[in-house]
């Protein structure tokens, strides 16, 4: 067998940086898997404001950089690559990436979720720039504006909900006549007087890339069949998100929307494994707190090692 890893990190988000930190201090030489996003979800995201010690705020690549070098700083490697397969049921783990395997005696998992977008290109264009999927990351930055937000289950009541603290008016859009959210969520949203409704609607288009800044939406009535443009200065997607945990089906716990279930914050079913970040964090999907689990999952990998 080749090579063994004391630790390999898969992802490299603020959980996995922050995993590579401290075993890297911990003289373990961490290998991290940077994933099919790297940088996760901080790379799509402007100014970070709520992230501790920033008090002017900080560009979100700018504070992914920062902690890529810090990692680095202490021997943490780097990788480009996505794991296709791995085999939990062996030990060491064995990792597939493309054509190389890989094999380690402890994981971590911070590989992330991926907000589920529309799929427009103008939407596509302009994310970090009017276009979110994260109302308390990027809210703040539309005080006194008219936003709309898509989707109707609970996440996007929350977004629409926590909006209106900023917003002048807060338009939620839902392609369907129902909601799927759940009764109490609808009615604290139906009850707010910043929220109106457009039921049986979809957005067709995002004005305007040209300008770099959101300045309305194309709508069409499913019904109808109506077209109209609507005014508005931000568009947030509250169509929840799509945790990029696939590779360990079969293989590690995962709840009805495919979240790793983890016990102590970061423990897995197979000890030696541990899952940090947005990948098994439904609840708060915040830098600070995905930054927080990857040092659990640090700490508990090296205490693993030491055993």
């Amino acid at each position: 067998m080749d090579h063994i890893r004391n630790v390999v990190i898969i992802g490299s988000g603020c959980a996995g940086h922050t995993a590579a930190l401290y075993t890297a201090r911990a003289n373990l030489k961490p290998l991290i898997l940077e994933g099919h996003e790297p940088g996760g979800q901080l790379s799509l995201t402007t100014l970070v404001e709520n992230f501790p010690g920033f008090p002017e705020g900080i560009q979100g690549p700018e504070l992914i950089e920062n902690m890529r070098k810090q990692a680095g700083r202490f021997g943490a490697q780097y990788q480009l690559g996505h794991v296709d397969r791995v085999d939990l049921s062996e030990r060491p783990f064995v990792l597939h990436v493309g054509r190389e395997t890989i094999h380690t005696r402890t994981l971590i998992i911070a590989s992330g979720a991926s907000a589920r977008w529309l799929g427009l290109p103008s939407e596509q264009a302009l994310i970090g720039h009017g276009v979110s999927s994260c109302a308390t990351c990027d809210g703040f930055f539309f005080s006194g504006k008219e936003i709309a937000v898509v989707g109707g289950g609970d996440s996007a009541m929350e977004e629409a909900l926590f909006l209106t603290r900023f917003a002048t008016k807060v338009t939620l859009i839902h392609r369907r006549e129902e909601f799927r959210a759940s009764k109490i969520m609808l009615d604290r949203a139906r009850h707010n007087e910043k929220i109106q409704f457009l039921t049986s609607t979809v957005v067709e288009d995002v004005y305007d890339p040209a300008k770099a800044e959101v300045t309305g939406l194309k709508l069409r009535n499913t019904s109808t069949k109506k077209v109209w443009d609507f005014p508005a200065s931000a568009m947030f997607l509250g169509i929840g998100h799509i945790p990029n945990a696939r590779m360990f089906e079969g293989q590690l716990d995962t709840d009805a929307d495919g979240y790793l279930v983890t016990k102590n914050n970061v423990l897995t079913r197979v000890p030696g494994v541990y899952a940090c970040g947005d990948v098994q964090d439904r609840r708060y999907r915040q830098a600070i707190t995905a930054a927080g689990t990857g040092c659990m999952a640090a700490l508990e990998a090296e205490r693993f090692l030491e055993e």
